[in-house]
């Protein structure tokens, strides 16, 4: 094979092309893009499959193990005693209530709070008060989260900046307990709220809000009827966050929880001073089996999209 120069006009010969294995596994991924992208996938997929599922199969085999009470090793035969001891327990169900309902309260707080905050940013801020909205919602998330939870815990405490604030009507600071960590939940995971609905409001059409304006339809009329049903995937995409954030914490109410207890603090007193891990992971489960029953109720609501 030969070309012409561009300059002499000479017929310069050009080598074929090399049959090589990487020419034709290269030819082979142009033409088919499935096979391609599924090439391109494996290797995420492969390490998120070790990270979560291997992850969640270990923790079950741990939880049909026991610990022996004279010398406290683990006994590696297989027994569902932790299971029904956690299923059965008094102490358990008591906790677990407490747990999913701190966690409901949180995100139903979270929700109420995230919704106008929300649709000021997306509908009624201008373009750069926007980006500064964003970067005010995203700047606690900067933060650590202890810095945080501890400074909940000096402004609920007596003499606290709260009690200053409400003492000249009569009130008082809630102290440490139930409501201190449902106030410093919904603190911390507001931001995750709030982001996943202002995105759902950025894709609500500004014309149907001019439309049902026109048609005569109220304020409260319009939110409920035209652009609640849009957002509610993104509100619940934003409920799996604080609501599975919340399920799981222990630290927040270590820190301003008082004596009360979640599957959390359960599932970290054993695992340390019992050290009674099998038990820590059947107390474990119970959380991962309400989220998964959580997220398959939630699934054709097309909320995981807006996630």
């Amino acid at each position: 094979m030969a070309v012409d120069t561009a300059s002499s006009g000479q017929r310069i010969p050009v080598p074929p092309h090399r049959d090589t294995l990487a020419r034709r596994g290269s030819i082979t991924l142009s033409a088919h893009p499935r096979l391609r992208l599924t090439l391109m996938l494996s290797a995420p997929l492969l390490w998120l499959g070790l990270i979560y599922i291997v992850a969640l199969a270990a923790l079950l085999i741990t939880a049909l193990w026991t610990v022996d009470s004279f010398t406290g090793t683990i006994t590696r035969s297989w027994t569902l005693d932790n299971i029904i001891t956690v299923l059965t327990g008094s102490l358990y169900q008591t906790v677990t209530v407490r747990t999913v309902g701190v966690a409901l309260l949180v995100t139903l707080i979270d929700i109420l709070v995230a919704l106008p905050i929300a649709f000021f940013m997306a509908k009624v801020a201008s373009p750069r008060w926007q980006r500064i909205l964003v970067i005010a919602v995203l700047m606690p998330l900067w933060a650590s989260y202890l810095v945080k939870a501890y400074a909940w815990r000096s402004v609920l405490s007596q003499n606290g900046i709260f009690e200053w604030l409400v003492a000249p009507f009569g009130g008082q600071s809630p102290g440490y307990g139930l409501p201190a960590t449902v106030i410093t939940l919904a603190y911390l995971w507001l931001p995750y709220v709030i982001l996943p609905i202002y995105a759902g409001l950025e894709r609500v059409p500004d014309s149907l809000l001019e439309a049902s304006g026109d048609l005569g339809g109220k304020t409260w009329a319009t939110l409920r009827l035209v652009v609640l049903p849009m957002i509610w995937p993104a509100i619940i995409a934003g409920s799996i966050f604080s609501f599975s954030l919340s399920l799981g914490d222990y630290i927040t109410v270590n820190i301003v929880g008082g004596a009360n207890q979640m599957l959390g603090n359960l599932v970290y007193t054993n695992v340390g001073a019992a050290n009674n891990l099998p038990l820590a992971a059947a107390i474990a489960l119970i959380p991962i089996v309400i989220i998964f029953g959580y997220l398959a109720v939630v699934r054709r609501t097309g909320a995981l999209e807006n996630l």
